[in-house]
């Protein structure tokens, strides 16, 4: 029974490590550690539990460097951005993303894109922009603050917009739309 147990952790482990989330240093050394333990390890689902449980909330670990009013952001093949959060200065009027997709795989397939909105905007933003490949936001969505185009690895893009938009009403986030990447890359952008 205890070794049933055992795989099942190491199977949930080791499909957990594959989506590729990496926010904070207790996620990526528990699924490595679960999933190296041989089978006949006697630990208990209990033991285990602290280690793989995370904060749903957790403080930025990766804040974006601004500069000149704009920051780059790079997305991968791992459904990550290289930032979790930014910070636009209140003295910019317009603030700028560049987007890099630093992967290799083509935007059909892993493509990144950047969604400024409204946090409670993000879910709705991604549903209805599923059905247009070119930006997977929906044509005339005004909840959608600003958005780039999605992009392939290897490919930039960027979009600027009006800081007034962010400074009150929130909070907001940035995240792609690509289909089923809401859940890994998104963080907070907010006005200080």
């Amino acid at each position: 029974m205890k070794s049933r147990h055992i795989l099942l952790a190491s199977a949930i482990a080791l499909a957990l490590s594959a989506c590729g989330n990496s926010s904070t240093p207790a996620e990526t050394t528990a699924p490595a550690a679960d999933t190296a333990a041989p089978a006949e390890t006697t630990a208990t689902p209990a033991e285990t539990a602290p280690t793989e449980a995370a904060p749903a909330a957790a403080a930025s670990t990766k804040p974006a460097v601004v500069e000149n009013c704009a920051t780059n952001i790079e997305a991968n093949d791992a459904m990550q951005y290289n930032a979790d959060s930014i910070t636009v200065p209140a003295s910019c009027t317009q603030f700028t993303i560049n987007l890099k997709h630093a992967g290799t795989l083509a935007a059909n397939v892993m493509g990144h894109n950047v969604v400024v909105s409204k946090e409670a905007d993000m879910a709705g933003i991604a549903a209805d922009g599923a059905a247009d490949p070119a930006t997977h936001v929906k044509a005339g969505d005004t909840r959608a603050i600003a958005h780039t185009k999605i992009i392939g690895g290897g490919e930039s893009t960027s979009m600027t917009f009006d800081v007034a938009k962010i400074k009150d009403g929130g909070p907001f986030k940035f995240f792609c739309s690509f289909p089923g990447h809401l859940a890994l890359m998104q963080g907070s952008i907010q006005v200080q």
